[in-house]
């Protein structure tokens, strides 16, 4: 099987996409993760499918590095709007499907990406951190000299615990800047490892941290990757109208052959 493909990263979050419109591109768990692998196939932290819709401008269906189809990846949806339009289907507002249902989509005057992400009801204390699903699950823990911190190390035996072990949880590691500004790191699930920047739980760590209880909050975020931006609304426990902001940037295409 022979695929063109083309490779996107947002703030360092890299991925593979795929466009799927015919719906003639049927991989298995192992091809996918073959072609995640940064030694032997492509590499990248997931994989993408923009697919047809009849509802929708498209649907997109997401991988995990290891092969298993998972659930909304935020910087991998940023990168898709992209994607849709670098192809032709140029709009101004872009309404698609993903896993954990319908999202909203434009382009600043910049050039950045803004993804709306699924509103959140409650962020729950777990022995002192959060915890809370913002499309994906997330654990987030604050920490003071986050440069040097163990993010594999001590992300690693937080996803793999006892109560998280089984349907896996992405862990981000924050050290607060100032009321508006956050700096992440994120140990995720799937790719097992950590990678440069994690939308969704960038997007957990800036509600976790919001200085405004009644009203519009604006986080700016530093990753390893670069730098990302959440803007929600918050009311009680409650968060709407949830915006993840920054560049999705193509980087190469290509063509490669399965022989399994």
């Amino acid at each position: 099987m022979q695929l063109t493909f083309y490779k996107y990263q947002g703030t360092g979050n890299d991925f593979i996409i795929l466009d799927n419109r015919t719906g003639n591109i049927h991989l298995t768990t192992e091809q996918i993760n073959f072609l995640c692998n940064r030694k032997f196939g492509i590499g990248a932290d997931g994989l993408m499918l923009l697919s047809h819709s009849n509802e929708y401008d498209f649907e997109m269906v997401y991988y995990n590095a290891d092969g298993k189809e998972s659930t909304m990846c935020g910087n991998g949806g940023r990168c898709l709007v992209q994607f849709a339009y670098d192809i032709g289907l140029k709009k101004e507002k872009y309404h698609f499907k993903a896993v954990d249902g319908a999202h909203d989509a434009h382009f600043e005057k910049n050039g950045w990406v803004d993804l709306q992400m699924k509103n959140v009801d409650k962020i729950e204390r777990y022995y002192g951190d959060f915890l809370l699903n913002t499309g994906s699950p997330h654990y987030v823990k604050t920490v003071t000299d986050i440069a040097n911190y163990e993010v594999f190390k001590e992300g690693r035996a937080i996803r793999f615990s006892k109560d998280f072990e089984e349907e896996g949880i992405n862990v981000n590691f924050v050290k607060v800047t100032n009321e508006d500004s956050i700096t992440v790191r994120t140990y995720e699930r799937g790719v097992e490892n950590e990678t440069l920047s994690c939308g969704t739980g960038v997007t957990a760590a800036a509600l976790v941290f919001a200085h405004n209880e009644a009203g519009f909050n604006r986080i700016e975020v530093n990753t390893l990757g670069g730098k990302l931006a959440v803007e929600f609304d918050k009311l009680g426990e409650t968060f709407t109208n949830i915006w993840l902001c920054g560049r999705a940037t193509f980087v190469f295409k290509g063509d490669i052959t399965l022989h399994f």
